[in-house]
Formats: C-alpha cells, sequence, structure tokens
C-alpha cells in the first residue's frame, strides 16, 4: 500500500468544513479592512528567501527544501510567504501604481522540521502584509484584526504579546551591551554560539534551557529604543488601549527572522493546554530594500492554520461534515427519471442535494439517507410517480408529508 510521505497528509472530506469557516472568516474580515487576496507559486529562487529571512537563520540553513534546477541554479520550496509577497510586490512593480499595498494569502509552506504532532512538513499558513505604510497605529490595527477574527471563530484563552525590536541604530547598541554581558561564557548551545557573531538578538529566542539561564539579568533592548522607536512602541501601547486589547510587553519576543524592526508581536491562547503561538509578525521595514525595491516600510503576520483547525475541532467535536438538504431515494425507473431531474435542479438552485444510485431495498436505502446526514429525505417510489407527489421526511423531527411534485422545488426553497 503506498502512503503519504512523512511530514506530509491528507486533509480528508470529513475535516474540510473547518478550513472553510477559518479561510472564509479571514477573507471576510481581511476585506473588510481593505486586504486583497495574493496567489504566489509554491517554488521561487533560493535567493528570495536567503536574502529574505536571512542566510544566518535556521530556517535557510537547515529547514528548506531546496534543490537545483536543470541548468544548476538552486530553487526552493516556499518556507514562508512574506519574502514571496515581497518579490513580486518588487517584480510587478506594484509601488508605482500605488506603494501601498494590503495584501493576504492562504496556502501551503514546506519546511524539513522534524515531523511531530500538529507539526508537518507540508503545513499551512494565513499570511497578510501591509507594504508602504509606517505607522504604529497601523500596528495596532492589525493586532485588533486579528483578535477580532480570533473572536469570531470562538478562540478563547488569548493572550497578545508584543514588544519593540528598534531600528538598526539602536538594535546595533544593544547587541553590543547584550553581548558584553554574555561574554565568553561556555553555557551557550551550539546555535547561540554562532548567533552571537551573526545575529546576537536571536539568543533571546533560545528555548535551551542552558541558555535562558544565561539571559537571566541581560540587558532588555527596550533600555536601548532611540526617541522614534520609543514614540513609535507607546503610540503601539495607547491605540491598543483604546480599542481595550489587553496586551503583554514580552522583553524576550523577537521573532526569528532578520528583517524585522520596531513592533514584534505575537498571539497564544491555552486552548489546547500548553500555551502556543497561533499567529505572529511584526514589523520589517528594510527587507523591500534588501529584496532589490525602493525602501518601503512593511508590517505583516502569520497564522498557523494547522493549529488552528486542531483547536477549532477540538471544540466542536471530529465530525464536521455537512451533509446534503435534500437526498433522493428513488425506486423505479420513472421514479429515478424525477429524482434525477429534481436532484439537479435544486443543485442549479444552490441548494445541497444528493441521490442514491444503488437501487438498495428501502431499509438500506434510509440507511444510507441517515449516514449521508441530510435534513430531508425525499422518496419517490410507483405511489409516488401515480400521484404526482413526493413523500418527504424531516430526519431531525421525524415527521413525513406528502407535497405536490409540482411545488416540491419551491417547498424546499422555503425550508433552508
Amino acid at each position: 500500500m503506498i502512503q503519504t510521505i512523512r511530514g506530509f497528509r491528507d486533509i480528508l472530506p470529513d475535516e474540510i468544513q473547518v478550513w472553510q469557516r477559518i479561510e472564509q472568516e479571514a477573507k471576510n474580515i481581511f476585506e473588510n479592512y481593505g486586504f486583497k487576496e495574493i496567489r504566489l507559486p509554491i517554488l521561487e529562487k533560493t535567493e528570495v528567501f536567503a536574502r529574505g529571512i536571512g542566510e544566518n537563520t535556521d530556517i535557510v540553513e537547515k529547514e528548506m527544501f531546496t534543490f537545483p534546477d536543470s541548468k544548476g541554479k538552486n530553487q526552493t520550496m516556499r518556507p514562508e510567504a512574506t519574502a514571496s509577497i515581497v518579490r513580486s510586490y518588487i517584480q510587478h512593480k506594484m509601488y508605482a501604481r500605488d506603494p501601498e499595498q494590503k495584501l493576504y494569502t492562504i496556502g501551503p509552506m514546506f519546511r524539513k522540521e522534524r515531523p511531530q504532532k500538529g507539526r508537518y512538513r507540508q503545513f499551512y499558513q494565513i499570511n497578510a502584509e501591509v507594504l508602504g505604510i509606517d505607522s504604529p497605529i497601523l500596528d495596532a490595527q492589525i493586532l485588533v484584526m486579528l483578535n477580532l477574527l480570533f473572536k469570531r471563530l470562538e478562540v478563547k484563552n488569548l493572550s497578545t504579546k508584543i514588544n519593540s525590536l528598534g531600528c538598526p541604530l539602536c538594535r546595533k547598541t544593544y547587541n553590543e551591551a547584550l553581548l558584553s554581558f554574555i561574554g565568553n561564557t561556555e553555557n551557550l548551545c551550539e546555535d547561540c554560539e554562532r548567533r552571537k557573531t551573526k545575529n546576537p538578538l536571536r539568543i533571546l529566542d533560545c528555548k535551551v534551557e542552558s541558555c535562558r539561564n544565561q539571559l537571566e539579568g541581560a540587558p532588555l533592548l527596550k533600555d536601548y529604543l532611540c526617541d522614534e522607536c520609543k514614540i513609535h512602541f507607546e503610540t503601539l501601547k495607547n491605540c491598543l488601549e483604546l480599542e481595550n486589547i489587553s496586551y503583554e510587553i514580552d522583553d524576550y519576543l523577537v521573532r526569528g527572522l532578520d528583517y524585522y524592526t520596531k513592533t514584534a508581536f505575537e498571539i497564544q491562547t491555552r486552548e489546547l493546554g500548553a500555551q502556543s503561538a497561533v499567529a505572529g509578525g511584526g514589523r520589517y521595514d528594510g527587507l523591500i530594500e534588501i529584496l532589490g525595491g525602493p525602501k518601503t516600510p512593511g508590517i505583516g503576520f502569520a497564522i498557523g492554520f494547522d493549529r488552528l483547525v486542531e483547536i477549532i475541532a477540538a471544540k466542536n467535536g471530529e465530525n464536521n461534515n455537512i451533509g446534503p438538504i435534500v437526498y433522493f431515494l428513488a425506486f423505479g425507473k420513472k421514479a429515478s427519471e424525477k429524482a434525477f431531474k429534481l436532484c439537479n435542479e435544486l443543485a442549479s438552485k444552490n441548494i445541497r442535494a444528493e441521490m442514491d444510485f444503488s437501487d438498495k431495498s428501502m431499509k438500506a436505502s434510509m440507511k444510507k439517507a441517515n449516514k449521508s446526514n441530510c435534513r430531508f429525505c425525499a422518496i419517490i417510489g410507483e405511489t409516488e410517480v401515480e400521484k404526482g407527489i413526493i413523500s418527504l421526511k424531516n430526519m431531525e423531527l421525524g415527521s413525513q408529508e406528502e407535497i405536490l411534485e409540482k411545488d416540491f422545488i419551491s417547498t424546499m426553497e422555503k425550508n433552508i
């Protein structure tokens, strides 16, 4: 038996209702805030991510699916969407038409992480990016929008965590202070030893206990912010308070990618027990320049689709299958022809309808109707054909009535 590759999976019909609900809520809310959908290729030139994410990040060094094309040039299955959106913004000169762009995309990403429960090598994200606007008020609005989305999806026990990463100028001063504090300690993990010279800020994000212990009493980035970055962060906090969005300042929230500046944020939940992030992002005012575009500010976020599905499915139960509104049981040639026509007509009017093609007994056919999770079962046999009626059973109430065939479609339209 051929099975899926380890770290990849099928999303089965019984699961898809939750996926579709999340997608639809996200699209509705994003578009109410002026975002437009963009669809991107899964495969990009490796330099898009090496330059955009940073060659010294774990994603680029360890986790990307990269392979050469026929000419020996490396191409990569996208590990995230921000760099791809920025590449598209530059390639199609969107900034020439209007430098301010609000874009979102939904789809699969790929990383060679060790597969485990809740973590896949093909995983799904919802990404939204705003390019061309440098405003802490916008940063706050994005957090308001995210909180609204999770409220609509009934995700509870949320906490919004924020931090400021400063600008390259104040972060340089902070990195020097952090390295001075750490000194020549030998207790850092191998990754953090490498980060000391390449990206000291990322040491704050390390989950290794020995590294966390070394950071007790370390200088905090917020104490090294320049005046502009301080004002930006204060405005962000004030706007969140205006919208009654509770937040926590997390001094160790630094994001894992090189291009972030100023605002960084994460939204976490305890819905599955242990605290876990369902969304994260921040401002990246230098990324578009890094990828060859004009100097343009940007901010964005990613939502972990798989984790969100897990949370919502756990709340709603495992069976999320939507059945037809009407399920037709027909017995005999003429009855089947009538059911065939009525089924097609309902479907053309956006009323979900299915038909039993098995030619089984009434008892066996009713079992199929029950299993379909339908709201109504329409029964047509010889008697119904002779009388010009349809026997309609309400599956929820267990009641049954006879409806004239000519009135059947209008009756169903009134019942949905």
